[in-house]
């Protein structure tokens, strides 16, 4: 039987340090694990036919661990983003960011609008790097948007909408059909909140590290189990 991909797959990228801790490593090499692990499944998950995948990196809460951590994983970030660019850029996967560049250091920054720029006109799929990113966030500064837009003259109250709500997201995307955290945490954690409204969700035991093409595969596999109702009595 043939399997169905969805459109927009988003993954909670967790359980990085406690692959490292189970293995007697640092725990900041578990998000070296992941983010090489990332690298391949990205790539993978793309040309399976996901037209969008949406990866939760960084929270704004995230901000909140130790000076340490947060150092290494921009440090992390920069790196990825620089050496990524050719890989991505060959396969022609679009990259972009979702989240406030506030508090961000400009060399993250500078690397993350040089591989947007680089990779604008790809056509093969997204990837969306959520960084520096909290649902709530997202909405609230949409809502500015559309304010600053009805004071402007551009749009009417009127005008909105639950799909004009999108358009005021960070970045216009659709709906997220399918959420996987990985670790076996059974929450959404202020992620896309607008955009899971619909979603179905999948929570594998597996750490980000192990969440191999394999483990991918059997999710899409539930997922192909799953009667998508939206609401309706099917």
């Amino acid at each position: 039987m043939e399997k169905n991909y969805p459109e927009h797959v988003a993954i909670i990228l967790d359980g990085n340090r406690r692959w490292a801790k189970r293995k007697n490593l640092p725990s900041l090499k578990g998000h070296q694990a992941g983010a090489k692990n990332l690298e391949k499944l990205a790539s993978y998950i793309i040309d399976k036919g996901v037209k969008y995948l949406s990866v939760f990196a960084f929270s704004t809460e995230n901000f909140k661990r130790s000076e340490e951590e947060v150092k290494y994983l921009m440090d992390l970030f920069v790196n990825w983003f620089r050496h990524e660019y050719d890989k991505f850029h060959e396969e022609n996967i679009k990259v972009i960011f979702s989240g406030r560049r506030e508090n961000l250091r400009d060399d993250v920054l500078e690397a993350m609008d040089y591989i947007t720029e680089k990779t604008a006109n790809n056509t093969k799929g997204t990837l969306n790097v959520c960084l520096n990113y909290g649902g709530q966030q997202e909405i609230a500064d949409g809502t500015k948007r559309i304010a600053k837009d009805i004071q402007d003259g551009k749009i009417s109250i009127d005008d909105i909408d639950e799909k004009l709500l999108y358009k005021y997201m960070y970045n216009e995307l659709p709906p997220i059909d399918f959420l996987i955290r990985t670790s076996g945490e059974e929450r959404i954690s202020n992620f896309m909140i607008y955009e899971l409204s619909y979603a179905e969700m999948y929570f594998p035991e597996v750490c980000f590290p192990d969440f191999n093409e394999k483990e991918f595969e059997h999710a899409i596999d539930v997922y192909n189990e799953r009667d998508r109702r939206f609401g309706g009595n099917k």
